[in-house]
């Protein structure tokens, strides 16, 4: 049976809007299985997609060419038998291991020089790129030069088994409740964070109007710091930044009544498992990556400086996101938290 392999983005939130591509792939091909060569640390987020059948982890360094291991790689994976590949980075070295491999069909942008080793070349538009999501979905299609937008974006949908959610629940024994998930950090920057004074005094507001509410702080072991500012303040929060993994992150935000975030994987994950999501963005743009789902509501200010795509506020104000109020949040959230 022929296969179909996608190379995964190195980033999380990029993984989860590739989603509506495997999406296109399945009705293109539903007979032909679906693998995904991932990150370790970005696999569990194609495992909670359907359309996967299996994730196999790339065992490469960042940023290192291993042409000796990249050999022998594509050697194990012209065994399984692929059609086609899809390769979502833009970088040489990740279009060359469907090249390696003899996979037939290698579909991609046009990134750095891969002409012979992209041989379905793809073409955005410098001067009005595409949002990431239909970026990614084009590639299941016959390459054209402009794409307008669709009036709405393809949404990505991503699923956990209740017994995920459970164990992970067993585990970090967290008490019974209503679950509201904060999302504090963001690996981009620090500019994309709302301040930790805020995401405090808005659980401060949570648990004076839902005294069942337990808020979870999440997020990988570099959000621990942020996070602690914040119990320092709230001491009822539940500081899990670091002390779970990606999968139980995944089955925390499941079952979250709302999520709370920064423009972030995390963001995108609680959309893509459609649970409500108020989603703070100050340097970035939410037209070129919004969390796509309905049930998602966006809080950007843009004031003159923004989107200004830094990793650091360069005028050192980051009014962006310090002009977004608690209460500017608690007002959507509280609809939010009222059907829990």
């Amino acid at each position: 049976m022929l296969r179909t392999l996608v190379i995964s983005p190195n980033w999380i939130g990029d993984a989860v809007m590739a989603q509506p591509l495997l999406r296109r792939l399945r009705e293109r091909h539903p007979e032909r299985p679906i693998d995904v060569l991932a990150p370790t640390w970005v696999a569990p987020v194609w495992r909670a997609m359907a359309e996967v059948d299996t994730v196999i982890e790339s065992p490469f360094k960042h940023g290192a060419l291993q042409w000796k291991e990249r050999k022998a790689f594509a050697r194990m994976l012209k065994a399984r038998g692929y059609a086609d590949s899809y390769v979502l980075p833009n970088t040489l070295k990740f279009a060359l291991i469907p090249w390696l491999a003899g996979i037939p069909r290698r579909v991609g942008y046009k990134g750095e020089m891969r002409y012979g080793l992209v041989n379905v070349m793809h073409h955005d538009d410098k001067a009005a790129p595409r949002p990431m999501a239909q970026f990614y979905q084009a590639l299941a299609d016959e390459p054209v030069r402009h794409l307008a937008r669709p009036e709405r974006l393809p949404e990505p949908v991503m699923t956990v088994k209740e017994e995920e959610t459970q164990a992970a629940i067993a585990r970090l024994q967290l008490p019974q409740g209503v679950y509201v998930a904060f999302a504090p950090g963001a690996e981009f920057g620090p500019a994309k964070r709302w301040p930790s004074t805020y995401f405090a005094e808005l659980a401060r507001t949570i648990l004076a109007n839902r005294p069942d509410a337990q808020i979870l702080l999440l997020g990988s072991p570099k959000d621990r710091a942020v996070c602690d500012e914040i119990t320092a303040i709230v001491p009822q929060a539940h500081n899990l930044a670091g002390s779970t993994s990606l999968s139980e992150a995944i089955a925390l935000i499941a079952r979250a009544a709302a999520v709370v975030t920064n423009d972030s994987g995390l963001m995108h994950i609680g959309a893509a498992l459609g649970r409500p999501v108020v989603a703070i963005y100050g340097p970035t743009d939410p037209r070129h990556t919004p969390p796509l789902s309905q049930l998602a509501q966006i809080l950007w200010l843009h004031i003159a400086c923004s989107p200004c795509q830094q990793r650091e506020c360069p005028l050192g104000h980051q009014n962006c996101m310090k002009q977004i109020l608690p209460e500017a949040v608690w007002q959507p959230l509280q609809p939010m938290l009222a059907a829990a």
